[in-house]
């Protein structure tokens, strides 16, 4: 019963508003991994799915509110991802719950959260006023959406698409023109994505279109960017490779998945206009 047609999604739902950490709905990675060719036993890249919540809120211990914005670590060694609802749902619950501070309430999120994903989970809460100045940052590379291109192909994904040129270069290219879609409801998902590659120049019209083609598919974040990194991979071939997809928020939470073959990269999480 993992699937996601059995979760929250799509379905008509009465907000708790007390603590219940069975609300989370575990899907397993593998399901999706299989169709892309990797096998968690024996992953091509490492990575993390980053969230973040901006609708966290509890009481103290004399019953007054406290608001937070988390910051949450989910690594792509995690057996499942959480669905997002289902988090929607669980973050809700803490609302009337009395909670003796700050770090009981991360506490809480570490250990259910890591007892959903199948492995350590971290958790960063961070006040409004630890905001304040917070600058936004978009994605920095090589814009590829400038390009006088047509287009016609909108799904499934066209990995053929994807080539190079004669060459070799370091470079990081951008689009902000990634939309997908969720699997159950078929609500758009829009973000942006960072290609950062060493190797064979990618041929950048067929890199848009490729981006493009994903338009009208129908998967989670965190599917989309593994799809996106062996299409790459298989296609281009490059020497070491990164995708880090930053979308926009949608019920309190937005994610952003990072892959990539080196394991010393830790992507920063910085906020963009749209998030």
């Amino acid at each position: 019963m993992s699937s996601p047609e059995h979760s929250p999604l799509g379905k008509s739902t009465v907000y708790a508003d007390r603590y219940d950490a069975g609300l989370l709905f575990p899907i397993p990675r593998q399901e999706k991994r299989d169709e892309i060719g990797v096998s968690d036993a024996d992953l091509p890249f490492h990575g993390v799915d980053i969230w973040n919540g901006y609708e966290l809120s509890w009481l103290d211990a004399r019953g007054k509110p406290v608001v937070a914005v988390a910051e949450f670590r989910f690594p792509a060694t995690t057996p499942n991802i959480v669905e997002s609802k289902s988090f929607k749902l669980y973050l809700n619950g803490f609302a009337q719950e009395r909670m003796a501070d700050a770090s009981l309430v991360r506490d809480t999120l570490v250990r259910d959260l890591s007892t959903a994903a199948g492995g350590p989970v971290t958790v960063v809460l961070r006040t409004p006023e630890a905001l304040d100045g917070t600058p936004l940052g978009e994605p920095e590379g090589i814009l590829l959406d400038a390009q006088d291109l047509d287009f016609d192909s909108y799904g499934p994904p066209r990995a053929e698409f994807l080539g190079t040129h004669e060459g070799h270069v370091r470079e990081v290219l951008v689009s902000h023109l990634l939309r997908s879609n969720c699997p159950v409801t078929g609500q758009p998902d829009w973000g942006s994505v960072q290609i950062s590659y060493t190797g064979a120049p990618i041929d950048r019209a067929g890199l848009l279109r490729y981006l493009v083609s994903f338009r009208n598919h129908t998967e989670f974040h965190e599917q989309c960017v593994e799809r996106i990194f062996m299409d790459l991979s298989i296609r281009c071939v490059p020497e070491a490779l990164s995708v880090y997809a930053r979308y926009t928020r949608r019920g309190g939470l937005d994610i952003n998945p990072f892959r990539s073959t080196d394991p010393a990269a830790v992507p920063g999480n910085p906020r963009g206009a749209r998030q």
